[in-house]
């Protein structure tokens, strides 16, 4: 067909695009890093509160345990207790 007359050749179409992919192909790939970049930081803002109940979570269950006396050593005593019961 003739380019005068309003249809464009096959060839000037694809350079054409080809063009235009330059051009968006710069556009996507800097909002694909900048989403990466936000996706990282939620990641690591949410790996911290998970951090930070995780600790929460064990200093209140040290709180709420009892204070239980340390046992006692079984060691001392074997010739005493071995006596009893034989």
């Amino acid at each position: 067909m003739n380019k005068y007359l309003g249809d464009p050749s096959p060839r000037s179409a694809r350079a054409n695009r080809e063009r235009l992919a330059k051009a968006e192909r710069e556009a996507v790939m800097i909002e694909a890093a900048k989403k990466a970049t936000a996706v990282r930081e939620h990641m690591a803002r949410l790996r911290e509160l998970r951090l930070a109940k995780e600790a929460q979570e064990v200093r209140t269950e040290i709180a709420k345990s009892p204070k239980t006396k340390p046992k006692k050593d079984l060691g001392s005593n074997l010739p005493a207790l071995l006596r009893c019961c034989s």
